[in-house]
């Protein structure tokens, strides 16, 4: 169906040209998931976006073949290669919120997108919308076809891409990082899809991603790249299960098991131990543990939002974000909170920081009652007891200050370090400490990488010297290996600084290695809580156990 031989990927600058992939060879056959997995910077994307000629200008293929059944890709004219996109390769985005016109009903964009590539009136293009959307399994297509994307979740909004993407009949979809944003169960949902429309349709598929659980799920061959090159392919189960190239072992080493705790993980070149630079961040933090180690109890905690008032005279009933919540985290503990999209975990963290307001209950931080939303105000202990590391590093920092700015900010603002070149020393030092040059501090956020930010993102929570921290999803968004190196991290400090975190994921597996407590959150309320292991091993709810079974994992006769 789709073969690559030879090739290269360069983008010019003015300090000459960048060369993204090199030397990629690979081969997909009809029917077939061909994985493409390595680190973030590592040239997936790339090799997608050349496939179906979207390379970013002045990104230009310098040379190898693109051949699609008995087409030559290269040699097609603009004309030709809009007709060969859309009708034979489509594509589907990490983002469905982001690929769907909000201002368009699912109808209109499905009916549009038919009618461009295929010569049939607006009733037979309506027919067949509503009959892609029951095959991709959406319950009553007929009346939901007239909706917003915004009125669908995530995960119907992805399963409404990939009706867009099969719409016109292609022979290759590149999925790239299809299930990214989305929880197990939902995952779940779209994998099958997947799999299910590559065995039906004889579609072949391109799944880019940086899971390898789920490459271990549905994929049936592999292609592992790093800094644009192919490191090994082959079949699944032979390069995952007895891979031969080092940097494929070292990143099944950093995948997290399911069934057993690791006390570190081993990342490609680096032990992911702690840099020693740090001591003056490392000294100053230990001085101002003036605070015991804190824990955190929630009390019958209750959040409700106002629904959409669909009319003057109609008040519409509350949505119940959280439940009666009551929780107990204990000081210097790592506590697990796993659930499902739109379960209250997010809702859960902004009451803790005053970003939500609850309507009853109490929360206590040690022996201090937390005041709720904007009655807490800048001034409060807890402003400063309590920091959050968010899930997207990208849009957490200022893009408009440098990194020593946006890490002296705590220091200033908090009274801790009145004199601004002592704070600068601190701020590069801290930086030393969570694994970076302390000349970062000249440099913007746009100049690292996703999990160098995210690392940044912990430098200035730790400024604040909190006692306790909430990590909102905060490696759902990076590679493996840079996961690991985060979750390195964060045990490390954990460890060294006595922290009582709320650890968020949707990723069963990370919280598997970080959390000595989990609790199972489901429509607002708590479904179980319990010692991590006795809950992975032994759930007493039936919807842990359906998380459970719904996590992609690797087969144990794969693990060393």
């Amino acid at each position: 169906m789709l073969t690559i031989k030879d090739l290269s990927v360069k983008f010019p600058s003015r300090f000459g040209d960048f060369t993204a992939i090199e030397d990629v060879d690979m081969s997909i056959k009809p029917g077939e998931i061909h994985g493409l997995v390595g680190e973030s910077g590592a040239g997936k994307s790339t090799v997608g976006a050349a496939v179906i000629g979207l390379l970013q200008a002045p990104g230009y293929v310098a040379h190898g073949t693109l051949t699609l059944g008995d087409t030559d890709l290269r040699s097609l004219t603009p004309v030709q290669a809009h007709k060969v996109r859309g009708d034979r390769i489509s594509m589907i985005f990490q983002d469905p919120q982001t690929s769907l016109n909000p201002l368009m009903t699912i109808e209109d964009q499905l009916i549009e997108t038919i009618q461009a590539h295929s010569d049939v009136s607006e009733s037979a293009a309506r027919k067949r919308a509503v009959d892609l959307l029951e095959e991709i399994g959406i319950k009553n297509a007929a009346q939901r076809i007239k909706a917003y994307p915004h009125q669908f979740s995530g995960g119907m909004r992805q399963r409404v891409v990939i009706a867009l993407a099969i719409s016109t009949d292609p022979e290759l979809i590149i999925a790239d990082e299809p299930t990214t944003a989305l929880d197990v169960a939902v995952q779940s949902q779209v994998l099958d899809l997947i799999q299910r429309l590559a065995k039906e349709r004889q579609i072949a598929f391109m799944l880019i991603t940086h899971d390898i659980g789920v490459i271990a799920q549905v994929a049936d061959r592999v292609t592992v790249m790093r800094k644009g090159r192919v490191m090994e392919s082959g079949d699944t189960a032979q390069v995952l299960g007895a891979p031969e190239h080092p940097y494929t072992k070292a990143l099944m080493d950093a995948v997290p098991p399911l069934d057993r705790k690791l006390d570190r993980f081993r990342v490609p070149d680096t032990d992911g131990a702690l840099p020693t630079q740090g001591d003056v961040a490392e000294n100053w933090l230990l001085e101002g543990d003036q605070h015991e180690r804190t824990g955190l109890s929630l009390e019958n905690l209750t959040v409700q939002f106002l629904g959409p008032r669909t009319s003057f005279f109609h008040k519409p009933p509350p949505h119940v974000a959280l439940d009666n919540v009551t929780l107990k985290i204990k000081p210097g503990s790592i506590m697990g909170l796993v659930g499902e999209s739109g379960s209250g975990k997010s809702t859960l963290a902004k009451a803790i920081t005053g970003l939500v307001s609850p309507n009853s209950g109490t929360m206590m931080l040690g022996d201090t009652e937390l005041p709720f939303g904007k009655s807490r105000n800048r001034h409060h202990p807890s402003r400063q007891l309590v920091q959050m590391v968010f899930q997207d590093p990208y849009s957490s920092l200022n893009s408009r200050h440098r990194i020593g700015d946006i890490l002296a900010e705590p220091l200033w603002f908090y009274g801790f370090v009145k004199d601004a070149k002592e704070r600068e020393k601190l701020a590069a030092s801290m930086l030393s400490l969570v694994g970076m040059q302390p000349d970062a501090i000249t440099k913007f956020p746009h100049q690292f990488s996703g999990g160098q930010r995210q690392r940044i993102a912990v430098a200035r929570a730790l400024l604040a010297r909190p006692r306790f921290l909430i990590c909102d999803e905060p490696t759902s968004a990076l590679d493996v290996s840079i996961q690991a190196e985060i979750l390195n991290l964060l045990k490390d400090l954990q460890s060294k600084f006595g922290l009582t975190i709320l650890f968020i994921s949707h990723n069963l597996a990370v919280v598997r290695q970080m959390a000595d407590e989990t609790a199972v959150l489901r429509n607002g309320k708590i479904e179980e809580v319990g010692e991590t292991h006795t809950v992975y091993t032994a759930p007493k709810a039936e919807y842990t156990k359906t998380l459970l079974e719904l996590t992609p994992v690797m087969p144990s006769s794969w693990e060393s």
